[in-house]
């Protein structure tokens, strides 16, 4: 049992073993998984290595950067990258092994190449890109109408952000006094809850999309660094699809996040996004005012005609009247010859009918009758058409041509000799 060693004689002899072996720096590639700044400064991170085939842990070291290196490599790296050194990024550091009896192994960072995460960035971009590509929804954003007269703003930013209240008063002092309806959508721009709470806020939108005409993406006086936050797959795609016009200012001239690629239009900072909506609106008046001039001297044209047409048609009114006149006094003499002709016809016409019924009465007139022969029998002043109300003895009054008599009825027969 005298050959046996202590933990701390063992730790001891790795670390005695490791530091003769390897005492060169390695440039290695790896991904981050943890990013950690303590009180004094120094930074702490956990390297990983993963399976491309199904992301499956490979690999893990601890790694520390000490206070002095990280100030230095922290403003170097996101001044290339224009991001902070941070979860789930890739990079190429340059460390020496060290191996403590305590804390056990580490890799002690030295040094990084930017340029190899500005690398992975990029390709991670494209991966995002063509994957939006492949799904039909890249420019679906930038397909749609910006509205004539974009005056119903929802705002996406942080209700304290500087850049917020900028936009505000860009639109509230605009120089030619149009007004803007703006409502902000408060959500979270920078860090990890970034993705989470603008979608939450693309949501409540949503919801309420038929109450405004665009939606404005903003930041102000967030470090350029924060922009990759805006690389999102879920981002982008919901802004793509989203179905109002996305205007984004979350950034500088010289930055492009995968959100600025898909967004309808994309601006340089709160202030130019402002901006842009009041010269829209200006592009509508001055369209109006174009129409209105133009609508102007097309009815200042058309009463000129009209005007002209109307003293054409004065100065020939008179010689048509006339005419007029004329040509009616004419067809009124010709109608009046007409119908006097047709009165006279038609008064011929009823003497000669009239004339044949008083023929017709005249032959049937009782004295025409008694002076044919004929005789009138009359009993109680009516005249007799038979003899079947008479009786024996009834006084019957017989009238002819010329006279009377009266007779006493002595027989009655209902038959009548012909």
């Amino acid at each position: 049992m005298n050959s046996s060693l202590s933990l701390l004689e063992l730790n001891a002899l790795v670390r005695e073993t490791l530091e003769a072996e390897l005492t060169d720096e390695y440039w290695v590639r790896a991904e981050l998984s943890e990013v950690r700044v303590n009180s004094s400064g120094h930074c702490y991170v956990e390297f990983v290595q993963k399976s491309d085939r199904n992301h499956s842990l490979l690999a893990k070291a601890r790694g520390i950067i000490w206070s002095n290196v990280w100030y230095l490599l922290k403003a170097y790296f996101e001044s290339i990258t224009r991001q902070p050194l941070c979860e789930g990024i890739k990079v190429l550091v340059k460390v020496s092994v060290s191996f403590h009896e305590l804390y056990g192994y580490s890799l002690i960072v030295s040094d990084i190449d930017p340029k190899y995460t500005l690398g992975d960035l990029a390709q991670r971009r494209l991966e995002i890109l063509r994957k939006l590509d492949e799904e039909g929804v890249l420019h679906l954003n930038q397909e749609l109408s910006m509205p004539l007269l974009p005056q119903r703003v929802a705002v996406i930013s942080s209700p304290t952000a500087a850049g917020f209240g900028d936009f505000c008063n860009q639109l509230r002092t605009n120089a030619y006094g149009f007004y803007f309806q703006v409502q902000l959508f408060s959500a979270v721009m920078q860090g990890q809850r970034l993705e989470a709470s603008v979608l939450q806020a693309l949501d409540r939108i949503y919801a309420r999309n038929e109450e405004f005409d665009v939606v404005v993406i903003i930041r102000g006086g967030g470090a350029t660094s924060e922009l990759a936050d805006f690389d999102s797959y879920l981002l982008a795609s919901a802004c793509a699809q989203f179905p109002l016009p996305i205007i984004t200012g979350i950034g500088h001239e010289r930055d492009d996040t995968v959100l600025d690629t898909v967004a309808h239009t994309r601006v340089k900072t709160p202030t130019a996004a402002a901006e842009f909506l009041i010269q829209q609106v200006a592009n509508s008046a001055a369209v109006l005012d174009t129409l209105k001039t133009t609508l102007f001297k097309g009815v200042k044209q058309l009463v000129s005609t009209q005007k002209t047409q109307l003293e054409t048609l004065a100065a020939c009114l008179p010689a048509k009247a006339m005419k007029r006149l004329a040509d009616a006094k004419v067809a009124l003499t010709t109608m009046q010859h007409q119908l006097s002709y047709l009165v006279s016809s038609q008064f011929q016409q009823q003497r000669h009918f009239l004339a044949l019924w008083n023929q017709k009465v005249d032959d049937a007139a009782p004295e025409r009758l008694l002076a044919r022969g004929y005789s009138l029998a009359l009993h109680q002043g009516k005249a007799l058409r038979s003899v079947e109300k008479l009786q024996r003895g009834d006084t019957v009054e017989v009238r002819l041509q010329h006279g009377s008599f009266t007779s006493i009825v002595t027989d009655l027969s209902n038959k009548i000799d012909r």
